[in-house]
C-alpha cells in the first residue's frame, strides 16, 4: 500500500523559510517522479513542482519558481520542498503525492503551511 507521510509545517511571518517533508513507503520510490501540491483555503489544488525519478529533472509553477525547490533523497525514500521568502497567498494545506500530477494522484495527508505577520 502506497502511504505518504507529510511534515514540517507550521506558522511563519513573511519572508521566512521553511522545509517540508514527504516520508514515502509502499513502493520503489527510486524509481517514482514525484510532485508537491497545495491547497489555500476555499480554493482547489494548486500544482508547485514535480521532480524525475532517479536524480531526475525538476519543474515548477510560475508561483514556485525562484523561491521553492523540490529534492529528493532516494536512500531515506523522502521528498523534500524547501519553501523560501515565504508569502501570505503561500498559506495553504501541501501535499505530496506519488508520480507526475494529474489530479488523481495517491497523496498524503498533508501539512499545513500558514504564512501570516
Amino acid at each position: 500500500e502506497v502511504q505518504l507521510v507529510e511534515s514540517g509545517g507550521g506558522l511563519v511571518q513573511p519572508g521566512e523559510s521553511l522545509r517540508l517533508s514527504c516520508q514515502a513507503s509502499g513502493f520503489t520510490f527510486s524509481n517514482s517522479a514525484m510532485s508537491w501540491v497545495r491547497q489555500a483555503p476555499g480554493k482547489g489544488l494548486e500544482w508547485i513542482s514535480n521532480i524525475g525519478s532517479g536524480r531526475g529533472n525538476a519543474v515548477y509553477a510560475n508561483s514556485a519558481k525562484g523561491r521553492f525547490t523540490i529534492s529528493r533523497d532516494n536512500a531515506k525514500n523522502t521528498l523534500y520542498l524547501q519553501l523560501n521568502s515565504l508569502k501570505t497567498d503561500d498559506t495553504a494545506m501541501y501535499y505530496c503525492a506519488k508520480g507526475l500530477w494529474y489530479g488523481g494522484n495517491v497523496r498524503g495527508q498533508g501539512t499545513q503551511v500558514t504564512v501570516s505577520s
